[in-house]
């Protein structure tokens, strides 16, 4: 079994948007950036001494535009196919995000003001759809694609065979990557609980470590200790009927937000 290595691409920042490279017998491109970051995902990989055309699959996390915004773009740079789950084909063909976006705490709600967040990127369609559980030995790398929704609809992460969990924005760093090592909710999520359900379904494979959209590698022990308290808070906003998601749609007071309590001490 050859061994998998995950190499960070950063995309915007040093940490604040990330893509990552997947090194095994052949290399897999997990995310593909904002719109515009083709050619400098592309130059990064080279960087690393692998040749884009050997690129042997492009994964998409999920449907929001720093994560597939150019999806399109990396594939005509490398000529590799595009992976992405069928939940999320609605923002992938129409290159647009579903609206309105769903804050998890202040900086969700000042993101969402940003135009650039409402643009529409060239659109997609994905040559792998995945809709389960997908094993990319065939791609070259030891690894699974695992769906966890609830960020989006459609949103996958990547579990190498050594643990390694490449998650997408089923967690962050606290403000956008800035905190790093502190586990936080990325600024939006389609459906907290549920998300906050796939993340936990993830520890329990007991990963070695999460590297994530946004920030630098998450402790998984870390991020048990954020998730048990984010469990009681959210339970808590459910019964008192002000969790907003965009399948329940109810009411959710700004005082008591998603994400605005993202301290990390047990």
């Amino acid at each position: 079994m050859s061994r998998t290595k995950v190499v960070p691409i950063p995309v915007m920042g040093r940490h604040n948007v990330n893509a990552y490279l997947l090194l095994g017998r052949r290399p897999v491109i997990v995310d593909a950036g904002t719109p515009g970051s083709g050619r400098r995902i592309r130059e990064q990989v080279a960087a690393h001494g692998v040749d884009p055309a050997d690129v042997s699959l492009i994964v998409v996390t999920h449907g929001h535009i720093d994560h597939f915004g150019s999806a399109a773009e990396l594939h005509r740079l490398t000529g590799a196919p595009v992976a992405g789950h069928v939940a999320d084909l609605g923002p992938f063909r129409t290159g647009r995000v579903r609206e309105p976006y769903l804050p998890t705490g202040p900086m969700g709600r000042l993101m969402a003001r940003s135009e650039k967040l409402h643009m529409q990127v060239e659109p997609f369609e994905p040559d792998v759809l995945v809709t389960g559980e997908t094993d990319l030995e065939d791609f070259g790398i030891t690894a699974r694609i695992m769906p966890t929704p609830g960020h989006t609809a459609g949103s996958v992460s990547v579990l190498t065979a050594q643990g390694d969990l490449v998650a997408g924005d089923l967690i962050a760093n606290s403000f956008f990557g800035l905190l790093r090592g502190r586990p936080a909710n990325p600024p939006f999520h389609d459906d907290p609980l549920l998300n906050l359900a796939s993340l936990r379904s993830m520890l329990a494979l007991d990963p070695a470590r999460l590297h994530v959209g946004h920030g630098t590698p998450l402790d998984p022990d870390r991020v048990r200790r954020w998730a048990s308290r984010e469990q009681r808070r959210l339970t808590r906003l459910e019964a008192a009927g002000r969790l907003r998601t965009r399948t329940r749609g109810t009411g959710l007071g700004t005082g008591d937000a998603p994400g605005t309590d993202d301290r990390d001490e047990a």
